[in-house]
């Protein structure tokens, strides 16, 4: 409902309430980053037809899309392994990630002794460390995977750290005062109100499992969108590369949705509990 509001004329005119202004900021935000992509794939469209650009240096983004439209069960074939590969090594440093956050909240040891060895190991350059992963685990999954738990857990145990240690002090001691055992105080203090926090940390660690998995794609792999972009660039075929590479955007962006759905419920469930 809109809520009328006076003027210093008299006039009575309508403003738009809370939810009207939810509302429209929801449909800004969903209109605004689509026309910004149309607006680049029509710049993009019209470079390559002005500048007679050959496809083998860029193809225009229709002919990418009647690839993937006419070779969509080859891509889909690729794209698997790398879709389950990146979950399953996301999931795998979310859950590394948490683990050692509540370590080095709960123990000052652990905390002196983790922290700069895992800021240390965050200096390395993970692309360095690729052809190790493949001597120490071979050239199937496992090496992927461990690689990509390797990139993507760092992030998650930063943000679920800062989580845990942000609690209102006032709200701990009231906990104690109530004879609250240390698990209730997590479950119900520390875990919920790091809930932000942790999943600012998985949405980066998702993006990061991905470039995990491709990487090693690039580098054993005999199936996967990373092997395919490979092999295409091997054969100067730009425009596949291309199509594997919009099919990986797609991947990413439906893993990025699925966090995000998982921190709204998340959101819903903890809000619930509390009123």
């Amino acid at each position: 409902m809109a809520a009328a509001i006076g003027t210093e004329t008299g006039v009575m005119v309508a403003a738009p309430d809370n939810g009207t202004r939810a509302g429209l900021l929801g449909i800004r935000s969903v209109v605004l980053p689509i026309g910004l992509a149309a607006l680049a794939l029509a710049a993009w469209q019209a470079f390559v037809v002005i500048g007679k650009i050959p496809p083998v240096i860029l193809p225009s983004p229709i002919s990418t899309l009647a690839y993937i439209v006419e070779r969509w069960d080859i891509l889909l074939t690729h794209a698997t392994p790398t879709t389950l590969e990146s979950a399953l090594g996301f999931l795998l440093a979310t859950v590394l990630g948490i683990v050692l956050a509540i370590i080095i909240t709960y123990s000052a040891v652990a905390r002196e002794a983790l922290y700069p060895n895992l800021v240390f190991f965050q200096l390395i350059p993970k692309i360095a460390l690729a052809p190790l992963f493949i001597i120490w685990l071979g050239v199937g999954t496992q090496s992927r995977v461990a690689f990509s738990v390797f990139i993507a857990f760092f992030p998650v145990v930063i943000a679920t750290t800062a989580g845990f240690l942000s609690v209102d002090r006032s709200m701990l001691r009231l906990c104690r005062s109530l004879t609250a055992s240390e698990w209730q105080v997590f479950t119900h203090v520390r875990f919920p109100a790091a809930l932000p926090y942790i999943f600012s940390g998985m949405k980066v660690a998702i993006t990061l499992a991905i470039i995990g998995v491709i990487i090693g794609e690039f580098i054993t792999a005999q199936a996967g969108l990373g092997y395919l972009i490979i092999f295409a660039t091997a054969r100067a075929d730009t425009e596949v590369s291309m199509a594997a590479i919009v099919v990986l955007c797609v991947c990413g962006l439906l893993l990025y949705g699925l966090v995000a759905l998982g921190e709204f419920i998340a959101n819903r469930v903890f809000s619930s509990e509390t009123t």
